[in-house]
């Protein structure tokens, strides 16, 4: 029996990115044009740069991905596409192209959550990974704690109140001088720092719940920055980095932890971009260790933003048999239901 096989198109933020799935798990292609060397001249995403950006793209970003994965276009089932949340000019470009294809080629077109898809991630890194589970979600737009009770079934434990942990890492990257994109280099830099060197405030830690805050732990960094330079005195970037990127870590870490006790998970697994985190992921492993629960992070490649994982999502989606039809538009501050 024939796999489904579906293309994806991903274009919710800086990268235009298309790939082909073959039965929920297998890729085929996964191509990504990233825009980031473009932004950070401005210290972060421009939004009407990267729509423009994903116009010239998106044709040859599509092009390539079918012809990586020596596919023909009677041989795809249905088109995938990231309808949020995101940049809602960026958004609008991914939907309409793949609308066009979906109607040019008479074949379903199926709108996805772009936070499932970096939580689909998980089955392409892992084949036998499977729900339910717990899935911390963290990237640049968000931070959430997820109850994966099915391939399409979700239920929010908790989230930020105000900014994501990605966006955290940004803005205090952004005043040691580290430019953008932010996460990757205090993960970097701390590799030199000492994570004790300052001590700033754990947000959230104490309270009950499974909500987050980085606005404070945010302010906290730049506050400390501004006494230091008032009395005239030097710090060392890598240790403020390293101090900043353990209050974060220590925070998502024990949360985590704190709800698959609660709710009597044994599995639990990462998604996003700041899942690539060197310090996370080493205090995630060494935590689900001491609590004998199993963990899964997506491969480095499926944490960033990408079609393959989107492709992945719309398989299940597919299975479930839902469909959209070609009224399907952007949705920027789509809830994950």
């Amino acid at each position: 029996m024939k796999e489904t096989t579906i293309l994806a198109i991903e274009s919710s933020c800086d990268e235009t990115a298309a790939a082909v799935v073959q039965g929920g798990r297998t890729v085929l292609s996964n191509c990504i044009s990233s825009q980031i060397a473009l932004h950070q001249i401005y210290g972060g995403v421009v939004p009407e740069i990267a729509s423009r950006k994903h116009l010239e793209a998106i044709d040859a970003v599509v092009r390539e991905a079918m012809k990586t994965a020596k596919t023909g276009w009677e041989e795809i089932d249905a088109i995938a596409v990231t309808y949020g949340p995101g940049l809602v000019g960026a958004l609008l470009v991914g939907v309409a192209h793949a609308k066009a294809l979906a109607y040019a080629l008479k074949k379903p077109l199926l709108g996805v959550h772009h936070i499932e898809g970096h939580i689909a991630a998980n089955y392409i890194t892992d084949p036998q990974w499977e729900p339910p589970y717990l899935c911390l979600v963290v990237s640049g737009g968000h931070t959430h704690l997820v109850l994966v009770e099915g391939y399409t079934r979700y239920q929010i434990l908790g989230k930020t109140r105000d900014d994501a942990a990605g966006e955290a890492f940004d803005k205090v990257a952004r005043a040691i001088g580290l430019g953008y994109p932010g996460g990757p280099k205090i993960d970097a830099v701390s590799k030199m720092g000492n994570p004790e060197a300052v001590h700033f405030p754990r947000p959230c830690l104490e309270e009950d719940g499974f909500s987050f805050s980085f606005s404070g732990l945010k302010s906290a960094v730049l506050n400390y920055l501004n006494q230091m330079e008032m009395k005239g005195e030097p710090y060392k970037q890598a240790d403020i980095a390293a101090s900043f990127q353990a209050a974060v870590v220590e925070v998502l870490t024990k949360k985590t932890l704190a709800a698959a006790n609660e709710f009597k998970i044994s599995k639990i697994a990462m998604a996003g971009g700041v899942s690539a985190n060197r310090a996370l992921r080493a205090s995630m492993e060494a935590a689900c260790m001491a609590e004998k629960k199993q963990l899964c992070v997506p491969d480095l490649i499926l944490c960033t933003d990408n079609a393959a994982m989107i492709g992945c999502a719309a398989y299940y989606q597919y299975q479930d048999g839902r469909r959209s039809d070609l009224s399907l538009n952007a949705v920027p501050n789509l809830p994950l239901q």
